[in-house]
């Protein structure tokens, strides 16, 4: 027997366990036929991350490789990255990222059924790229000191001896990520997932911690500058763009997506 599921553009996303169930008469058949995973699909019009041009779609969900841009505005530097989002286990590890966050463990029936909608999987994801909210998350920052006993962030190169890293030691945070770092586990996770991601870099990159929409130095009288205020401007920074929908926006909104995964500020 041949059997065909049909699931809904905007099912939650996640394993499934498959049930046969017959009924005869006054009697209930139960067999359970095996798992099966749904994810997000970018060649579905009805779904949210629905991407109509086939070359995109290549680059920005089955795409294993990629290049990220570092360095300052006078000296690029072109790091190759393998994200690797199809190696064996990344996706159970990818999907157990999901039951480990603070979200699910609040309220897991809310969380779950929250599962359908891009939006919210981008946002949990990026909390859990970062170990900084004592959540299990992929990596640990670092920006100041020593590495000597743990990974500089400069040596990785790819996403996959991360995510496996983190699984055996039981999601305990890797050491040590920068934000090239957390873009990169960020893009694979999210592509694993179904969502078409790329990665952005800036240069010259102004961090705005009063959110006045301008970078504040101060001097004093004679010219000397005044070690006041938290402004400052990065030689650069790399954060995601996810492509999806915005019903809660509007139709101008729909596209690329801003997600970043550096613990800077925090979220809520």
């Amino acid at each position: 027997t041949n059997f065909t599921i049909t699931s809904p553009a905007n099912a939650v996303i996640g394993r499934y366990n498959l049930i046969l169930q017959v009924t005869s008469g006054n009697k209930i058949f139960s067999r359970f036929l095996g798992q099966f995973v749904l994810l997000f699909n970018p060649w579905c019009p009805g779904d949210d991350v629905y991407m109509a041009n086939e070359n995109e779609r290549q680059e920005y969900v089955l795409n294993e490789n990629g290049i990220i841009f570092v360095g300052n505005a006078k000296y690029m530097e072109a790091r190759g990255w393998y994200y690797g989002q199809f190696q064996d286990q990344l996706l159970n590890i990818c999907l157990t990222m999901l039951d480990l966050s603070l979200y699910y463990r609040q309220d897991a029936a809310i969380d779950v059924s929250r599962r359908g909608d891009p939006k919210y999987v981008g946002r949990v994801i990026s909390s859990m790229i970062n170990g900084n909210d004592n959540d299990n998350g992929v990596l640990l920052g670092k920006w100041q000191g020593s590495f000597h006993s743990h990974e500089n962030p400069s040596r990785w190169d790819g996403s996959v001896v991360i995510l496996q890293k983190w699984r055996q030691d039981n999601y305990k945070p890797v050491q040590y990520g920068q934000c090239w770092v957390f873009a990169g586990v960020m893009c694979t996770v999210l592509r694993c997932l179904g969502i078409p991601t790329r990665l952005v870099s800036n240069f010259n990159s102004a961090h705005d911690v009063d959110r006045n929409l301008s970078i504040d130095k101060y001097y004093d009288s004679s010219g000397k500058s005044l070690n006041i205020g938290k402004d400052s401007t990065w030689d650069y920074h790399v954060w995601n763009e996810s492509w999806f929908i915005r019903p809660d926006l509007g139709a101008a909104y729909n596209g690329w997506q801003v997600l970043d995964a550096t613990p800077q500020e925090q979220s809520k």
